[in-house]
């Protein structure tokens, strides 16, 4: 560990903060990627921002409370404070209240920075010029150290003088681009009482020409009925802002906008895409409004038992073609009846829009109340409700197409006592023990059940002295009357029941074991024999109300046990169910299998005679990963093996779910195909580059690359189709009718790339390896060899939280935020709307490699 950070680490309780804490390291390490730079956007006692730089191994950092400014005559003070781990740059969340630093963090901007002399001794000198290339900020730029009295160092950062200097006056890039680079996170400004208060619309106020509804809006004008409007977004916040708001339940469902043309009524998805034949009866409710004209905008949701939206059952009304069951919870309404209401404020849109759901007598057409509670205590009761949080809106506020700080989400987090039941030894590289074993006392019987296992938020210094603890405690028989079995009991170490541990979580399973949690600290305030699940309160208002009970048909299946996943007619027994395959996420065994199940439907089609690579991790992706290229010794059912002398190893081929959830129970994460079938495996029929970039590289250069390759492609005539890779990059997929072999393919997927290299040295790299890639992105051509696979669209990834490469359209890359956008848990809503549309075409595209395309890469054939 550089002795720089020890500062760093000394300040912080890492057992309460999600910090990444500074490591330990052996020899310095080559370098592999370009310095990179961040500036992360920090609500602590005062919102500012901090400059990061990366040098000698740390992140050089400064505070600089205005941020920065693109002006050239503007100085802006940046105070050096201590160096901090290059871990620290992707760093989103929340500090805790009462530790250093507490507040919100997000990252404003990041990318490469570089120095325009030997980096150490200009900063040394105390006089550091620099090129940023970032999302936000581009140009040179200087850091100068002042001379001016204080406790810290009192730097000054300034804008150089050229093509990417903007005056203050003309654009305020702190204001204009206030948002995260990395999520869909922001950070609200705090602001006065009189700041929050609505600003007078200089437009005249109108009246709606609506018989039932009479009240004046401040800013409505008379306007034609637009074609299209996109929903307004909301960015995801840690807490509740300052000011004056207003908050509503998050739906947990698909948002959808409703457009009326006399009688005429079409249901668009967030992206556009006309869902109206899918939601017949919710359509004719709207129509029965007899509303001359109107955009309206809300959420589509199947409530459960207990009245709480349910996305499985919506998904499930969609599948069985049951959309009668489906509520549209109304909550905006940008236009009526000939007059444009985007500039209206918020509160007022919405008591119109309450005043024309009035007198609707439909069940299907609901309104989306506000609650008058403190949204602290307001979260509180939704979590506690198994709702998925809270939607609060500024008051004041405009309706505006797209992703806004004026509307904030919330999102539940739960936290409570535990009773310590045992603990598990240490893997890897850790000391004391791996995780404490939980448990509950049930309120009916009393006795203590298993509640699960805490792995995460402890540091070297929490491990050592609450191990201490455990020792003399430990006991021969579980205190739990349902122990863990079989893998999940190995390295047990059972304890007294004394103990008690607070931990938060994102949910508790049905068979009572916490989700995604996080350790938060011993407590010996109360008695272990008191420590039960806490059960939900009733919301004095709530917005989902319980619908009728409706009969199950006898044709409808009852949904398998956890361990037993329903395939068509059969079920794959999934063993160690709960097992966590990624400690981030929480997400266990059964919950991968469930996830490969749903999209069973669009991977087996990609999946179909390819031979396929595994890449399993029997102990979780924090564990060792086993790439498998053969079926031997693995009982996977259903899955089919070609013993093929062209490759001298057994192949696997999946084309069924069964032998897709049965890799899955044999640990399988991840899918890897060949460009070509088992009907003619010597002759591939398709190739792809895998765009691969530095990862200290910003997102718009992978955007940048994937165009330029794009236009390459379209001036050779080739048609190509787009996934992201679930990682950091993008993989472009190009089909070929099979007329050549595997040589002829990569080579001319390899002279594509040294022409591409040849033609822009600054930005790509037709050479592998991390050291030639070095501020670049490296297109990687080697995949298309005999033998060579390259990851399945909609498979998952072994990396934090589960991503998965998913298929996307041309129009999209410059739209996205990174190459792992979407995982296991949020694909659904993905899939549910876009479906296979973006490779519709791809096996009806007919192109092969031409003479003339050689020539224009430059192959002498």
């Amino acid at each position: 560990m550089n002795k720089n950070l020890d500062d760093y680490n000394r300040m912080r309780d890492f057992s309460a903060t999600s910090e990444p804490a500074a490591k330990r390291s052996g020899k310095k390490a080559a370098k592999d990627h370009a310095l990179q730079f961040c500036i992360q956007k920090h609500d602590a006692s005062r919102l500012h921002y901090d400059f990061r730089l990366e040098l000698d191994g740390a992140l050089k950092s400064w505070a600089v409370p205005k941020g920065p400014s693109l002006d050239p005559k503007v100085k802006r003070l940046a105070v050096h404070v201590e160096d901090h781990p290059i871990d620290y740059a992707t760093f989103e969340g929340s500090i805790p209240e009462g530790h250093y630093g507490a507040g919100d963090v997000i990252v404003w901007d990041r990318g490469v920075w570089i120095p325009q002399e030997d980096p150490a001794k200009a900063y040394a000198k105390g006089k550091l010029k620099f090129e940023l290339q970032g999302e936000k900020l581009g140009g040179l730029w200087n850091l100068v150290r002042t001379h001016m009295p204080g406790k810290q160092e009192q730097w000054f950062l300034i804008k150089h003088q050229d093509s990417a200097a903007k005056p203050e006056s003309d654009y305020d890039v702190v204001a204009a681009e206030p948002d995260s680079v990395l999520s869909d996170r922001t950070i609200v400004a705090k602001k006065s009482k009189a700041a929050d208060k609505p600003k007078p619309i200089k437009k005249p106020a109108r009246k709606i020409a609506e018989k039932k509804q009479s009240a004046q809006l401040t800013g409505a004008h008379k306007a034609t009925l637009p074609d299209l409007i996109k929903p307004e977004l909301a960015t995801l916040v840690e807490k509740a802002p300052d000011g004056e708001w207003s908050y509503e339940i998050k739906f947990d469902g698909y948002r959808i906008m409703a457009r009326i043309d006399h009688g005429e009524v079409k249901l668009f998805t967030r992206n556009g895409h006309d869902w109206t034949h899918k939601l017949p009866k919710q359509a004719e409710a709207l129509a029965s409004l007899q509303l001359e004209s109107a955009w309206l905008d809300g959420e589509m949701v199947v409530t459960n038992e207990q009245g709480v939206p349910d996305f499985q059952a919506l998904q499930n009304a969609f599948d069985s073609g049951r959309s009668g069951n489906i509520l549209y919870y109304l909550f905006d309404m940008p236009y009526l009846n000939g007059v444009d209401l985007r500039e209206v404020p918020v509160e007022e849109r919405r008591v119109a829009l309450a005043t024309v759901l009035k007198p609707n007598e439909d069940p299907l057409l609901r309104f989306s109340d506000a609650f008058a509670e403190e949204p602290d205590a307001l979260l509180n009761s939704a979590c506690q409700m198994q709702m998925e949080g809270l939607i609060g809106k500024r008051l004041g506020s405009p309706y505006v197409s797209r992703r806004s700080s004026d509307w904030i989400k919330l999102k539940c987090k739960h936290r409570q006592e535990f009773v310590v039941v045992g603990y598990t030894d240490p893997k890897g590289s850790r000391n004391a023990f791996g995780a404490l074993l939980l448990g509950l006392h049930d309120r009916n019987s009393g006795e203590l059940r298993y509640a699960g296992k805490v792995g995460t938020g402890f540091n070297e210094t929490t491990l050592k002295s609450i191990y201490e603890q455990l020792k003399p405690l430990q006991t021969k028989k579980p205190s739990v009357v349902n122990p863990p079995t079989g893998f999940d009991a190995k390295g047990v170490h059972w304890l007294k029941p004394v103990l008690l541990a607070e931990i938060a979580f994102a949910e508790m399973t049905k068979e009572g074991s916490v989700r995604h949690a996080v350790f938060h600290g011993l407590r010996d305030d109360k008695p272990a024999e008191d420590i039960t699940e806490e059960r939900p309160k009733v919301v004095k208002k709530s917005t989902a109300e319980k619908p009728a009970p409706r009969q199950k048909k006898a044709s409808e299946k009852t949904a398998p046990a956890p361990s037993q996943l329903g395939l068509g007619e059969g079920k794959v027994r999934i063993t160690h169910p709960d097992r966590v395959i990624d400690a981030s996420s929480g997400t266990t065994k059964v919950q991968l299998a469930e996830y490969y199940a749903r999209v069973a439907e669009w991977i087996l089609p990609e999946l179909k005679d390819r031979p396929v690579a595994l890449v399993r991790a029997p102990d979780g992706i924090a564990g060792e990963l086993f790439f498998q290229k053969n079926a031997e010794r693995l009982a996977i059912p259903g899955i089919t093996t070609l013993d093929k002398e062209l490759t001298g190893q057994p192949i696997m081929i999946i084309n069924s779910a069964e032998a897709l959830i049965g890799a899955v129970q044999m640990s399988t994460v991840e899918l890897h195909t060949w460009n070509a079938t088992s009907d003619n495996l010597d002759k591939p029929d398709r190739f792809v580059l895998d765009l691969d970039p530095d990862p200290a590289l910003p997102w718009k250069s992978m955007v940048e690359a994937t165009q330029l390759t794009l236009s390459v492609l379209d001036e050779l005539g080739l048609k190509a189709f787009l996934k992201t890779s679930g990682g950091k990059g993008i993989h472009l997929v190009v089909p070929l009718t099979r007329k050549l072999g595997w040589d002829e393919v990569k080579d001319f997927s390899h002279a594509i790339v040294s022409h591409m290299a040849k033609l822009l040295p600054e930005r790509f790299s037709a050479v592998s390896g991390p050291k030639n890639r070095v501020g670049r992105i490296f297109i990687d051509y080697l995949r298309n060899g005999l033998g060579a696979t390259t990851i399945c669209a909609y498979a998952a990834r072994t990396r934090e939280g589960l991503p998965v490469s998913v298929p996307i359209f041309r129009e999209e890359v410059a739209g996205l935020k990174g190459g792992n956008q979407w995982n296991v848990h949020n694909v659904h809503e993905r899939l549910a709307e876009v479906g296979d549309e973006p490779w519709a075409d791809l096996k009806k595209t007919k192109q092969a490699i031409t003479a003339e395309m050689r020539r224009r890469v430059g192959m002498k054939k």
